[in-house]
């Protein structure tokens, strides 16, 4: 079976210029640094790490909003790497992304039928009659009343401004969603009602899902897979589960340690693994296996050639560390 979504040695660079008039490039920013990954259709990817390790701008190169200085990105046989201009904007209609911000996300001076109805609009044809039940349909699919519809963003909570977020990526029914850490800035307590409408969403729609988080909790309750990256590059992808349960890399180790329990003796007896030092620069990374110079395991060898994704039984769940069999005996 052919993946749905595949990306070959994606690479995103920025060049950085110094200079007002005469500028000179000094150095790349390699925000992403070769990545591959493919998925099914109807699959959901958690996509984890800490903060600055690419995977927001990984997410914004699938959809073009940011284009790939190197590889492909094809999505449902077509090759969006490749589209320029009006092909891609047509082509936009079978991808969508949630932004992190629902306050920022929303133009304060258009009502809800408004945001609805514009994005209708752009990529699909329907008569202005037909309109406001269209539009009245993606409200309910969102769990928003309808009697809400001539209402601006201001007069609703953060939660019900991510719910019209998701209802307008939802408007033109798209096969990818990109979720970029769409919970970070809810509440706790509005964060598990977002999840399991992106997870219902998903399975009875059939959509394609990357969801973006730097919180592994978040993404193992609503993930098929979680992909973890670190500083440009996925260094571990697994089932869920498996990842969660059964972390490989060094760098998921030390993630799944931070993980709150809700049980307070295994809590109490939960071992932190503090990392050394700060995430080396993007622009300068370092050779061999990127994670070395915080990894406790490190070797000479882990500074040679970068390490390429391997498994404990041939399965599904792998990691690149060369060390990976050594630390993690069956």
């Amino acid at each position: 079976m052919s993946a749905f979504l595949e990306l070959t040695n994606v690479k995103t660079h920025f060049p950085v210029e110094r200079g007002v008039i005469f500028k000179k490039r000094v150095g790349v920013v390699k925000a992403v640094d070769g990545v591959n990954l493919s998925l099914r259709q109807g699959e959901i990817l958690g996509l984890v790490g800490e903060s600055g390790c690419g995977k927001s701008t990984l997410g914004r190169t699938i959809l073009q909003l940011i284009p790939a200085s190197e590889g492909t990105v094809v999505l449902a046989g077509k090759n969006l790497s490749a589209l320029k201009g009006r092909p891609l904007r047509a082509a936009r209609s079978d991808f969508q992304m949630i932004f992190q911000d629902p306050y920022a996300t929303l133009n304060p001076r258009m009502t809800v039928y408004d945001t609805l109805a514009e994005a209708i609009r752009t990529h699909k044809t329907i008569t202005e009659s037909a309109m406001p039940e269209a539009v009245s349909r993606l409200m309910q699919k969102v769990g928003l009343a309808p009697r809400f519809i001539k209402k601006y963003p201001h007069e609703f909570s953060g939660g019900q401004r991510q719910r019209i977020a998701i209802a307008r990526a939802l408007a033109v029914e798209p096969k990818l969603i990109v979720a970029d850490e769409p919970v970070s800035a809810l509440d706790v307590s509005i964060q598990a009602q977002i999840i399991n409408l992106l997870y219902k969403l998903s399975r009875e729609l059939g959509l394609t899902l990357i969801f973006i988080s730097h919180d592994l909790s978040v993404v193992k309750h609503i993930s098929d897979r979680i992909a973890v990256m670190y500083l440009g590059r996925i260094v571990e992808l697994g089932e869920a589960a498996e990842v969660f349960e059964r972390p490989l890399h060094p760098y998921t180790k030390a993630l799944v340690s931070a993980v709150h329990l809700p049980d307070p003796v295994k809590e109490r007896a939960r071992q932190r693994i503090i990392l050394p030092g700060d995430p080396p620069s993007p622009m300068n990374p370092p050779s061999g296996c990127t994670f070395h110079p915080r990894c406790p395991y490190a070797i000479d060898a882990c500074k040679g050639a970068a390490p390429q994704f391997d498994s404990l039984d041939g399965g599904k769940h792998s990691a690149t560390c060369i060390r990976l069999k050594e630390l993690n005996p069956a």
